[in-house]
C-alpha cells in the first residue's frame, strides 16, 4: 500500500553534490503528497544551502539531534523517515522511536533491513542512470513512480536565493566574473592547476574579465602551495575559506560562471541555472554518465577513452584530465562572454 505521510523527514547528511542531487526527488515528494509537511535532515555546514529550496518546510542540523535522535523523533510529529543515505544510528533511533514508515535500501546496508519497514532495492553499480536519478528509486513506496529523464531534472530545482549586497559590489567593477573551483575535496578526478593557471592568463587579455578561486580553507592553503602561478595573476582573487556555503551559492547565483570538476559546487552551480562547465574523466565511477553536472546553463567536458589503468589510479588528477585543454575550455568561456555581451545589447535595446 502506498504511503500516506504528514510529515517527512529526509536524511541527507553527506556531501553538498549529494544533497544538491536528491533535491529533485524532494521536488517530486512534494508534488505527491501536496498537503505533507517536508523536513531535511543535514549537516550544519550544508543547512544554509538546504534552506534556499523551497520545497523544503524545515532544515534539522544533525548535530543539533545527534546526542539523542531517538528523543527527537518520538517528541516530534514525523511520520514518515526516509534515508536517502544510509545511516545505522539514524536508522535505529527511528525504529525505536516507533516512526510509522522507515525507507531505505535494504541492498546497501544489511541493518536496512532490520530497521527500515518500507524497504525499496536498487544498485548503483549496474544502472545507466545518473546520481539524480538513481534517488527516485526511493518514492516507489509512495507508489506508482517514474524517473524524470536528464533533461527535466533541471526544472525540478526550485530555489529562492537573495541578493548579497557585499558580493555584489565586489563584482561590480568587472564585465564578467567566472568562478573556478579547482579542488574537490577529494570527491572528483581534478583538472590540473596548471590548466587553471593557463587559462586564467588566456583570459589576461580581456581585462574586464575576473576570476575568483572558492574552496575551504585547507583548499586554499593548498593553492598557496602548488598554485603561486595561478594566485599571482592580477585577474585573480582567492575568497577560499572566507564564505560559508550559503554565501558561496550566492556568489556563484550572481556570477557570470562556473568552471570545476566533478565537485558539490558543480552541481550546486548547475541546479541554480547557472553557466556551469564540468570537467570529467570517462572512467566509470567517476564519469558524466553517473555525475555530469545537470542544468539550463550546464555543459561537461570529457574525453571519449580513459587513460591507462585510470581506475587504479589514486591522484588527484591524471591524463584524462589533463587532455581536456585549456584552449578547450577557454573557447567555452569566450561563448560566455559573448553570450552575456549579446544579452546586455538586447536588454539596452529593450529599454
Amino acid at each position: 500500500m502506498a504511503i500516506r505521510s504528514k510529515h517527512i523527514l529526509v536524511s541527507r547528511t553527506d556531501n553538498i553534490g549529494d544533497i544538491v542531487l536528491t533535491l529533485p526527488m524532494v521536488a517530486r515528494l512534494r508534488q505527491m503528497n501536496p498537503g505533507a509537511r517536508i523536513s531535511f535532515l543535514c549537516r550544519a555546514y550544508a543547512a544554509p544551502l538546504v534552506r534556499f529550496c523551497t520545497d523544503i518546510d524545515q532544515v534539522i542540523e544533525l548535530e543539533d539531534i545527534a546526542d539523542a535522535p531517538a528523543e527527537y523523533l518520538k517528541h516530534s510529529d514525523i511520520d514518515t523517515l526516509l534515508l536517502a543515505q544510509p545511516d545505522r544510528k539514524l536508522a535505529y533511533a527511528a525504529f525505536r522511536a516507533g516512526i510509522r514508515h522507515r525507507i531505505g535500501n535494504a541492498r546497501q546496508k544489511l541493518y536496512l533491513l532490520f530497521y527500515c519497514n518500507r524497504r525499496v532495492r536498487f544498485s548503483k553499480r549496474v544502472t545507466e542512470d545518473h546520481e539524480a536519478q538513481i534517488n527516485f528509486e526511493f518514492l516507489r513506496a509512495f507508489g506508482p513512480r517514474s524517473i524524470p529523464t536528464r533533461e527535466e531534472i533541471p526544472g525540478m530545482y526550485h530555489f529562492d536565493i537573495p541578493v548579497n549586497s557585499e558580493i555584489s559590489q565586489q563584482l561590480q567593477p568587472y564585465g564578467f566574473n567566472l568562478v573556478l573551483h579547482t579542488k574537490s575535496n577529494g570527491h572528483g578526478r581534478e583538472w590540473p592547476i596548471e590548466h587553471y593557471t593557463a587559462l586564467a592568463q588566456m583570459l589576461r587579455s580581456q581585462p574586464d574579465v575576473h576570476l575568483w578561486l572558492t574552496g575551504s580553507a585547507r583548499e586554499g592553503e593548498w593553492l598557496k602551495a602548488h598554485g603561486h602561478a595561478l594566485l599571482q595573476l592580477p585577474n585573480v582573487t582567492s575568497v577560499c575559506g572566507a564564505q560559508t556555503l550559503g554565501q558561496l551559492t550566492q556568489l556563484i547565483k550572481q556570477a557570470d560562471g562556473l568552471i570545476a570538476s566533478g565537485t558539490g559546487p558543480l552541481h550546486l552551480s548547475a541546479a541554480i541555472g547557472q553557466r556551469t562547465l564540468g570537467l570529467f574523466p570517462p572512467t566509470r565511477p567517476m564519469h558524466p554518465g553517473r555525475w555530469a553536472a545537470l542544468g539550463l546553463r550546464a555543459q561537461n567536458l570529457s574525453m571519449q577513452k580513459s587513460c591507462s589503468a585510470c581506475e587504479k589510479i589514486v591522484a588527484d588528477t591524471c591524463d584524462c584530465m589533463r587532455q581536456l585543454t585549456p584552449q578547450a575550455v577557454h573557447g567555452i568561456v569566450n561563448d560566455w562572454i559573448l553570450e552575456k555581451k549579446e544579452m546586455g545589447v538586447k536588454a539596452r535595446a529593450a529599454n
